[in-house]
């Protein structure tokens, strides 16, 4: 108990001795032992990266789940050491409602096939940005974490400790200083006659007090140094480990990179895949959109004789007077037969439909060239 007692009134008096030296010093009132200025750029730059490191895991975090209120629950999920439940990405929501509609609709219908098909796609989307989501976490966020709850706080700790240890430095300078001062005014005395020998007793009995003071605030001194000297050191090898951090974020960078180019490359991959086989399902919606754009004489004639595509001769095909259109090529096509054209990526050819054309298909031209394009493969301009 009695320990207890006494190191909590040294403690008290040591964290009053910092406060009267912080004080001083903000006043100007108190000398400051400064640091050298690479020690200061040292954590200039700790500073720094603390800064732009939780910026970016932060806007990071947002990125990979905008939802504020998912954000809280996996926190909370993580600090109490539980497993986060696995949660349903919206593409993949997205796709359980479209094959769900779908099957009310009825698969066999345009709508329905149609709906089956992109909510397919949308869960394979959905599967892949859970993966993305999955790796970013582990390659980038988790080393940044690490670094701001862990290297961080070790660093800070470090310097709050150094800066304590100043003060104390600083405060043991102060009184070194004063107690040289009042030494040399109690030796400036003028002696004492022999009428008064008591006057002199006193006074070369307070010489003497100082002497031992100066004394005993130059040893507290030197220990005081030595122990902030082995502090400045541990902290900046500290500092200069913020390098390999640098060096660790460059890596964990990449891999971020890698992971976010291959979740892009998959997504395009499925979404091309997807055109193609909508390509190959019937359209209903063209279909009926042809139709009612021809005039009623054409319109009903192709309704109860449709042309074949098989039967129609591509030589005998004529432009019409109006409703030809420029058209982008989006992907490269080969021609199935001379029936068809065969195309290139990004070129523009002329484009327009005949009656009872399957609404999948137009006939396309380039130059004197001329043959069946599907539409899928090509971008409408005018």
């Amino acid at each position: 108990m009695d320990f207890s007692v006494k190191k909590l009134a040294c403690g008290a008096g040591q964290f009053l001795s910092r406060a009267v030296q912080f004080t001083e010093e903000k006043l100007g009132q108190a000398e400051k032992t400064e640091l050298d200025a690479h020690f200061e750029n040292l954590m200039s730059r700790a500073d720094c990266t603390k800064h732009w490191t939780e910026k970016i895991y932060r806007q990071t975090e947002v990125l990979l789940q905008p939802n504020p209120s998912a954000r809280i629950e996996e926190f909370l999920y993580e600090k109490l050491d539980w497993k986060v439940p696995s949660r349903v990405t919206n593409s993949e929501l997205l796709g359980q409602y479209m094959e769900g509609a779908a099957e009310e609709f009825g698969a066999g219908t345009p709508y329905g096939s149609t709906l089956l098909k992109v909510g397919e796609c949308e869960r394979r989307l959905g599967a892949a940005e859970r993966d993305f989501l999955q790796t970013s976490a582990i390659s980038f966020l988790t080393p940044l974490r690490n670094f701001l709850e862990g290297d961080w706080r070790t660093i800070s700790k470090e310097r709050r400790l150094l800066e304590n240890l100043r003060l104390d430095l600083d405060a043991c300078k102060a009184r070194v200083k004063k107690a040289k001062a009042a030494e040399a005014k109690a030796a400036m005395a003028p002696d004492f006659q022999e009428t008064r020998p008591r006057n002199y007793v006193l006074s070369a009995s307070a010489s003497a007090l100082w002497t031992e003071e100066v004394e005993k605030a130059e040893q507290e001194l030197r220990t005081a140094q030595a122990e902030f000297d082995r502090q400045a050191e541990v902290t900046r090898l500290l500092l200069e480990g913020i390098s390999s951090t640098h060096v660790n974020h460059l890596r964990c960078l990449h891999e971020f990179v890698e992971a976010q180019a291959a979740f892009y490359k998959q997504c395009h991959h499925h979404m091309q895949e997807l055109q193609k086989e909508l390509g190959r399902l019937p359209n209903a919606f063209a279909l009926n959109s042809t139709n009612s754009m021809a005039p009623p004489d054409l319109a009903s004639e192709a309704a109860s004789s449709p042309v074949e595509m098989d039967t129609l001769k591509i030589e005998e095909v004529q432009a019409p007077a109006t409703g030809t259109r420029k058209a982008k090529v989006l992907y490269d096509y080969d021609a199935a037969d001379s029936s068809e054209l065969s195309l290139l990526a990004d070129e523009l050819i002329t484009v327009y439909t005949v009656p009872g054309m399957d609404s999948d298909w137009l006939i396309g031209e380039r130059g004197n060239q001329k043959g069946k394009v599907p539409v899928t493969y090509l971008e409408l301009l005018s």
